[in-house]
């Protein structure tokens, strides 16, 4: 007579158990990846910066009512500003240049006038693409931002 083996040396019940372990095991590991990637974008205060962006909209109103135009170019890894409209500007602006998806590329700055009435940022690592380019005057009563795709040899205007 054969002997019945005992249920844990059997093919059947193993595999009944390890398919929906492998679902819990999948479940935890995309928790984990979701967890550890979280989202740069989404602003933890956004009541705040809402308010805020009411306040710099009159600064963008003021910065066209007075005709402030700048010409963006890059050119050998280097970013050019040159005025080109509204009252003579020769102090320093405050830059800011923001990737649309990641946050780490961002980068900011002071610049200054060189002897050629140019504001010239070198950054870090190589620039291409598309930024969200926002100078400012030093005394933070104007402000030009727009979107641009930053590109090598292209001009582009911000006004």
């Amino acid at each position: 007579m054969n002997k019945q083996q005992a249920w844990y040396k059997q093919f059947w019940p193993w595999f009944l158990i390890i398919l929906p372990m492998c679902a819990v095991i999948a479940s935890f590991t995309t928790l984990k990846i979701a967890m550890d990637n979280s989202d740069s974008l989404v602003a933890e205060e956004y009541y705040k910066k809402g308010k805020a962006i009411n306040m710099d909209l009159s600064k963008i109103q003021y910065a066209r009512q007075i005709g402030m135009q700048f010409l963006v170019s890059v050119k050998d890894g280097a970013i050019t500003l040159e005025q080109h409209g509204g009252p003579a500007y020769d102090a320093a602006l405050n830059t800011n240049f923001y990737h649309p998806t990641l946050a780490e590329r961002d980068f900011a700055g002071m610049v200054t006038q060189d002897a050629a009435k140019l504001y010239r940022i070198t950054p870090s690592q190589p620039i291409s693409g598309f930024w969200e380019v926002r100078i400012e005057s030093f005394d933070g009563k104007w402000r030009l931002q727009k979107r641009l795709e930053l590109t090598e040899g292209i001009e582009h205007w911000l006004n």
